[in-house]
């Protein structure tokens, strides 16, 4: 009997993780962390229902934390075999991962130094040393190419148009003729430079992502309100703050910026700091690949140099970041993590936030329980470090610049479906918006759509 288990991404946004069984053979599609609200952060601690060790292989969809961030745990915990990715989702895996455990080494640190944490000592998720441990399981696997992972199990990656390398993922099943389709996360069409999600392949049964399940994007050009509101911002000698997820987030600000320098739509001496190690490692990456030009790259956008942004300054050290906590001029800060749960932007909301002068631009989705989502419902304190900060700075939030497939462009992905499958299971969102795009599954295309229990087991043959 071939059986699917959720693991992860069940009810909630993060933590994505799908356990594919068939025969004796079993496959973790997505090892990703939890994030946002405590009670789903504790999870990353707890134990899986399953060995670790008994695992024959893992295969993920892209290098974003909440996808790929629990590899080092897991592998830590007993895993050894190999987790497949796209040779792009391996290169940014490689600082992804790594940095992500530094991050937690250094908030471990920082905590036992201020004495907030209600653990004694408090301990790191993973360490930097176990990421790169992890890291020499990782199996580059490129787009349509079926390879055998497991006894009985075969995979297939197909372009999800998310980020650089993402994909979506189909598992052929020995005793199934179509098997188990994984979306990942989904991108855009309308993404300025990689190229469009390829359509779903045949599956028995779809597993398909929901973060806004429920909602639709404003496709007015995101570029006109970024440019309004860093010259208001710049008028009354405040600096604008930018939380942006270090993989391809920062580098489409980036890009924009550049654009809107080019047209003077605004102050072309206007210092651009990306501060992030993981970001900058990430914009890198995406300039080998746009300069090589990737397949995945769009090919009107290939062998050009789509982040050529005059002031920008890249910050790498720590005292280079410890001055942006309070610029001494008016500038834009892009820094990591997007939802502000982590990483050197929460120093720089510590010292930004109290200042009426100032802006914090949110330019993606916002998980409940996450800093982010607090300034979007309108906090007016938010705690970091241990402390209160009052909420005085402008917040702004810019959604269109987001890289995630919105409830039309979901529906339009699934209908272009060669084959109805038997269940669609919906995943990788809240409630309302899994529950919403279940009900548009249903009523526009007819489908049994599903939205599944954590842990919930469910029968593939």
């Amino acid at each position: 009997m071939s059986t699917l288990q959720f693991l992860g991404a069940a009810g909630t946004v993060t933590g994505s993780k799908f356990l594919v069984t068939s025969g004796s053979s079993q496959v973790l599609v997505d090892c990703g962390l939890y994030q946002g609200l405590k009670e789903l952060r504790e999870r990353n601690w707890s134990e899986l229902p399953i060995d670790p060790a008994s695992l024959d292989a893992v295969v993920l969809t892209h290098a974003h934390v909440d996808h790929c961030g629990f590899v080092p745990r897991l592998t830590s915990k007993g895993f050894d075999g190999p987790v497949y990715a796209t040779p792009r989702t391996v290169q940014l895996a490689g600082i992804v991962l790594p940095d992500s455990g530094h991050l937690f080494e250094e908030e471990a640190a920082y905590a036992n130094r201020k004495g907030y944490s209600r653990h004694d000592p408090a301990l790191p998720l993973f360490t930097r040393e176990d990421a790169t441990a992890a890291l020499r399981q990782l199996c580059p696997l490129d787009f349509g190419v079926d390879l055998e992972v497991a006894p009985g199990i075969s995979a297939r990656l197909s372009r999800a148009g998310h980020i650089l390398g993402a994909a979506s993922v189909h598992l052929a099943l020995a005793d199934s003729q179509r098997g188990v389709v994984v979306s990942g996360d989904l991108g855009r069409d309308s993404h300025p430079f990689l190229r469009a999600p390829e359509s779903p392949p045949s599956g028995d049964h779809l597993l398909i992502e929901s973060t806004y399940g429920d909602r639709r994007h404003d496709d007015h050009d995101p570029r006109i309100e970024l440019a309004a509101v860093i010259t208001e911002t710049v008028s009354r000698g405040g600096s604008i703050f930018v939380p942006a997820f270090a993989v391809d987030r920062t580098e489409v600000i980036i890009h924009h910026l550049a654009v809107l320098k080019a047209e003077r739509a605004i102050p072309r001496d206007l210092p651009i700091y990306v501060d992030s190690p993981m970001a900058l490692g990430a914009l890198d990456v995406y300039r080998q690949a746009i300069a090589e030009g990737d397949a995945d790259i769009r090919p009107d956008m290939r062998g050009t140099d789509l982040f050529e942004l005059a002031g920008l300054h890249e910050v790498r050290d720590v005292e280079g970041s410890k001055a942006l906590n309070h610029p001494d001029r008016p500038c834009v800060v892009i820094s990591a993590a997007g939802m502000a749960s982590g990483g050197r932007i929460v120093h720089h909301l510590a010292g930004a936030l109290p200042d009426r002068r100032n802006t914090v631009i949110l330019v993606g989705y916002q998980a409940a329980g996450t800093r982010g989502r607090q300034l979007l419902d309108g906090a007016t304190e938010l705690k970091m470090m241990g402390r209160y900060v009052p909420v005085r700075a402008h917040i702004v939030d810019l959604p269109q610049f987001s890289v995630h497939a919105d409830s039309r462009e979901l529906l339009e992905w699934a209908r272009r479906a060669p084959d109805e499958p038997h269940v669609a299971y919906v995943v990788h969102g809240e409630p309302s918006a899994s529950a919403t795009l279940a009900g548009s599954l249903r009523q526009a295309l007819g489908w049994a759509a599903v939205v599944p229990r954590l842990g919930e087991r469910v029968r593939l043959d």
